[in-house]
């Protein structure tokens, strides 16, 4: 994917892996001699072992407060050896949930500092599908790419795997209890690409190893009717 991106901020929105694809897409980026940025315009738990705020502290696992500085011998990702440019992250941290929100200063202006800046721009509750609220999702402006990413949510009850699942139902007239079919899935969707004038998005489908049926990838983007990047993060 990262060959795909453009420099200058990337939107990731949708559900079921964009906390996964934020890191594993900045790792790509750095390591292909890219000065990246990562952060949020809602809210997000920190990455691990990523320098926070361009200090030289990084924010480590739970309980998510800043660590020792980066020093000779680090083992995280970014100084294994593996970097060529470089990576961190701003937002400002919460020391009750632990969660990064905005940083204070405008994406657009942190992005005149960096080639890349990632935002993670939607929140889904960890569930793998959702439909947007009208407040949702909160797109910086200036941005130059959005990654809509679809989790593996399909096959299995609305009402288990589907964030705001009540607005879900009114966008394909089904009911809780029914299935989050590919067709419904790929008919809401398309529905929000249009109502919120996202047509440029690049769709993920993400965790297409667990589906119960490899089908159901092929019936997402056959509804769909654009091409779908179809992953399993890690």
């Amino acid at each position: 994917l990262g060959a795909q991106i453009e420099p200058g901020i990337t939107a990731i929105i949708g559900s079921g892996g964009k906390s996964t694809l934020l890191k594993t897409l900045g790792l790509e980026l750095m390591r292909a001699g890219g000065r990246v940025l990562l952060c949020t315009t809602t809210h997000m738990l920190p990455v691990a072992g990523v320098p926070w705020d361009g200090s030289s502290r990084r924010l480590d696992a739970a309980p998510w407060k800043p660590g020792a500085a980066h020093v000779p011998g680090c083992t995280c990702e970014a100084c294994m050896g593996m970097s060529r440019g470089s990576i961190c992250q701003a937002g400002v941290l919460d020391p009750e949930t632990g969660k990064l929100s905005a940083p204070a200063e405008p994406l657009n202006e942190r992005a005149q500092r960096f080639d890349y800046v990632l935002a993670e721009a939607d929140g889904s509750k960890r569930l793998p599908l959702k439909a947007h609220a009208a407040w949702e999702p909160v797109i910086p402006s200036g941005t130059a790419n959005i990654v809509w990413i679809v989790g593996a949510g399909l096959g299995k009850p609305v009402a288990e795997v589907v964030h705001r699942s009540e607005l879900f139902c009114e966008r394909c007239g089904c009911e809780p209890t029914d299935i989050a079919t590919p067709e419904r899935v790929a008919q809401v969707l398309n529905a929000e690409m249009q109502a919120l004038k996202l047509g440029t998005a690049r769709v993920m489908l993400n965790q297409v190893d667990a589906l119960s049926d490899p089908a159901m990838a092929d019936r997402f983007e056959a509804t769909l009717g654009r091409p779908v990047i179809a992953t399993s993060l890690k």
